[in-house]
């Protein structure tokens, strides 16, 4: 039986319903919808629609966050549980201390035991009460507090409704861990989130660190300069390895002169995990008369993190800024406890740090640990696993988002902007925003993209003054490494290489947002976790090195979406008309098309066509690779839809190739141009020994896995839901995919485990409704007795959408309507 090609469609009633709209904007009749169409419910009522989505409607910011608190618990208790375990510093005691834990983006990083010394300092330092007791800026809106007092109403009652022993989800059906929560546990968890940009790199280093043993004159000493250049180069490789396996993002937002049938555009393609603490949850919020906001949220936060209100929509992306600073500090040689600052020796601070760890028989032990601490901040002894030693002088890092709680008053406030200058007054005036960059659109047919968030206040000018030898091969070699943040180590031995405080930033040690990027036009901006640069090709931005690279290679994946946004605002992309539509936008993503394959393809079959006998030489063992070359040969959709055929075999030539390094690397015919960034590098060059070597590496693995090099992708990729194996369509950023999915060893089986999660897209017209249509391609719920644990999963699998429902006549009108009063 033929497979069905897949493909990206709306469903009838909505293309219906975009006709309707657009007619009846044509004639002038009066199509509204608002927050204020009907009045706020004596009680928090949460109304589910369609796939499980709910829209909770309340009179008060304490109402809605309870409506959020019982909705979130009842999708996913399990997954928050555990995250308020680990945030409390009590995984150990529980799961034992072997058992990983997964603090920062990536999944499973660390051990529970070290997690535990981490957020159990961070608790005995009473880092987020103090933070607490600041007010506004600084610490929560009075509406944050509100909302995450109903938050803790709601989870608890969703509890105490259930019962520990009674949950659905086995994962933590009568675990003794999963308790009533408090305020503190929501707001620890909130500060976890916000500082996870530095804890996979160096959370272990810093719960590890411990002074020499012997003096450092009797350890042998290494030259520095090639020290320096090693340690930088480790950082720089290990740093770039972790960011193509963290979360990422697209993001592309389209004014006036991009679209077709109204003022702008929204799509919103986060790249989240697939399980645990940075799963995506969707919601709408409404309190008539002051919030109306729809999209997503990271578990746990009563707000929109992602999503649209009535006039604006806007994303996030993963920014190249690292949330973080290394301070190098000379240390006594006698007295390694010591270290130099401005002459003047300092004692470093001990820290006893202590937390319960069971043991294999069940019994509780104690577990103490001393960390060190310099005026900068904590010791750490590696980044990134690598490491980093404590001999003539030690690191200490600084974290931007350390105190940072502002982020909560961020998004709030983005939940009632009115258009994108409103979005730019947001992020300036909190300065929340950690490690984002921010994407957005509005009614007036604007576009806009800032790069304003917490960011280390490291001009140009203090970097050259102050950056070690170590620091500024780290710095400049970054900067050649598409994606990777500039990380700075400076001279800690001068009190003047601290970041300096601007008056004009929010908190102390920020570089001030007057100095960050930012575009607003009325085509086209976007980000796919490269520099500010190339927002816009048509206008390249500047900025402090410390936030990016200019004038250097672009990611495929950056170069995708400049293109799709390009071709479709001109109409070259072989779709009717020009502009973006939901149809077209819906398409383009979901199309699936690999730059890399676009660039490398026919030069890749012309050298497998014209090798002798079709053998290549690997290791010493010659590989017959004659069979591939027709497979690629037909594979002319350059497409990681579920039915393509020979695109699993390019996903492992092209990993093959690259190696670990940046596609500007691999030998191509025409280098990178900083003129032309979006289309350079190309032609490869087929004669290259590189390509060939890669290529017969690419047959022999799938030959030793047993995968036909034809095997259609939705036979390989997948991933499990209740025993069964849904095929995921997309692929792997580095090929130039937009659609990210990337698999990984789950219990034995190839199975996703990160990539596209919370898809939206949202059309502004003139007057009406917004026009929104999303997916969340995990499902709503980690539960596997959750009718919402696989079904957003098989429409994402199918390339589909749901219907978004934003007025009160639209979500009264769903079908599938479910009332839920919390009385």
């Amino acid at each position: 039986m033929a497979r069905r090609r897949h493909r990206a469609r709306l469903p009838m009633a909505v293309a219906a319903a975009v006709a309707v709209m657009s007619t009846a904007l044509a004639t002038g009749t009066a199509v509204t919808g608002t927050a204020a169409a009907q009045p706020a419910p004596d009680k928090p009522t949460i109304r589910y629609t369609e796939y499980g989505i709910p829209h909770i409607i309340a009179s008060s910011w304490e109402g809605l966050g309870t409506g959020y608190g019982y909705a979130a618990a009842k999708d996913n208790i399990c997954t928050l549980a555990d995250t308020y375990l680990m945030v409390n510093a009590q995984r150990s005691r529980h799961l034992g201390p072997d058992g990983k834990a997964s603090p920062g983006q990536n999944q499973n990083t660390t051990t529970n035991l070290n997690s535990d010394l981490y957020f159990q300092r961070i608790k005995d330092n009473r880092v987020v009460e103090r933070l607490l007791g600041k007010p506004a800026p600084d610490g929560p809106e009075p509406e944050v507090r509100e909302a995450i007092r109903g938050y803790v109403q709601g989870y608890n009652r969703y509890l105490a409704e259930t019962g520990v022993d009674d949950l659905s989800d086995p994962a933590c059906r009568g675990a003794a861990w999963v308790r009533p929560i408090t305020e503190l546990d929501v707001y620890r968890h909130a500060h976890a989130e916000i500082i996870m940009g530095s804890a996979d790199a160096l959370l272990d280093g810093q719960v590890n660190a411990a002074p020499p043993g012997a003096p450092a004159a009797a350890r042998p000493a290494s030259s520095p300069a090639r020290t320096a250049a090693t340690t930088a180069a480790k950082i720089r490789d290990a740093m770039a390895v972790s960011r193509r396996q963290s979360m990422g993002s697209n993001a592309l937002a389209v004014g006036s002169q991009g679209v077709s049938g109204g003022t702008s555009m929204l799509l919103a393609n986060p790249h989240f995990p697939w399980q645990g603490k940075n799963r995506m949850w969707q919601s709408q919020l409404t309190i008539p008369g002051r919030v109306n906001v729809s999209g997503a949220s990271l578990l746990g936060f009563p707000a929109v993190n992602i999503g649209h209100n009535e006039n604006v929509a806007w994303s996030h992306t993963v920014a190249t800024v690292a949330p973080f600073g290394l301070f190098d500090v000379q240390v006594d040689p006698l007295n390694p406890t010591a270290y130099l600052v401005d002459g003047v020796w300092e004692q470093m601070t001990s820290q006893k740090v202590e937390v319960e760890v069971r043991k294999p028989d069940g019994s509780l032990s104690k577990v103490t640990r001393t960390l060190w601490s310099t005026r900068y901040g904590p010791v750490t002894t590696s980044m990134q696993g690598v490491p980093l030693p404590w001999v003539v002088s030690a690191h200490a890092v600084r974290d931007v988002n350390m105190d940072n709680l502002r982020a909560l008053n961020t998004w709030f406030r983005l939940d009632q902007a009115k258009d994108v200058h409103d979005v730019v007054n947001t992020l300036e005036t909190t300065q929340g925003v950690p490690f984002f960059n921010t994407v957005a659109s509005d009614r007036k047919g604007n576009a806009l993209y800032a790069d304003i968030q917490a960011t280390p206040n490291i001009t140009d000018e203090h970097a050259r003054a102050c950056l070690t030898q170590t620091g500024q091969l780290l710095f400049n070699q970054s900067l050649r490494l598409p994606n990777v943040p500039p990380i700075s180590i400076l001279d800690g031995k001068r009190s003047a290489c601290d970041w300096p405080d601007d008056p004009n930033a929010v908190a102390p040690g920020l570089l001030a947002p007057q100095k960050q990027p930012r575009l607003i036009r009325s085509d086209f901006v976007g980000n796919a976790n490269d520099s500010a640069w190339l927002a816009n090709p048509e206008q390249p931005l500047t900025f402090p090195r410390v936030m990016g690279d200019m004038s250097a290679p672009r990611s495929l994946r950056t170069q995708e979406l400049v293109l799709t946004a390009q071709k479709r605002i001109n109409g070259t992309d072989g779709l009717p008309g020009k502009g973006f539509t939901p149809e077209t936008m819906g398409k383009l993503l979901f199309a699936d098309n690999s730059r890399a394959a676009d660039l490398a393809l026919n030069a890749t079959v012309s050298m497998c066509q014209g090798l002798p006998f079709g053998l290549i030489l690997v290791d010493g063992n010659l590989v017959n690779v004659s069979e591939a070359c027709p497979i690629l040969a037909a594979w002319k959709s350059h497409d990681y839809t579920a039915d393509s055929r020979g695109s699993w075999l390019f996903a492992n030539y092209w990993s093959f190739l690259l190696n670990g390094q940046g596609v500007e690397k691999l030998p191509w015919r025409v280098p990178f141009d900083p003129k032309d960034p979006v289309h350079t590098p190309n032609s490869l060059d087929a004669g290259s020994s590189a390509v060939r070597d890669a290529f017969g590496r690419a047959v022999l693995a799938l030959r030793k896995a047993g995968i036909p090099l034809n095997a259609p992708l939705s036979d390989i990729q997948k991933v499990t839901r209740g025993g069964e194996r849904i095929p995921i369509h997309g692929s792997l950023g580095q090929l130039g995919v937009l659609n990210v999915i990337t698999p990984g060893q789950v219990d034995g089986e190839l199975d996703v485990v990160f990539g596209s999660s919370f898809i939206q897209q949202v059309r502004f017209t003139a007057d009406g409704p917004p026009q929104a249509f999303s997916v969340m391609a995990y499902s709503q719920s980690a539960d596997p007795n959750s009718p919402h644990y696989a079904d957003q999963t098989k429409l994402f699998s199918a390339g589909e959408w749901v219907t978004g429902r934003f007025t009160e006549e639209q979500i009264a009108a769903s079908p599938h309507l479910r009332i839920k009063v919390l009385d």
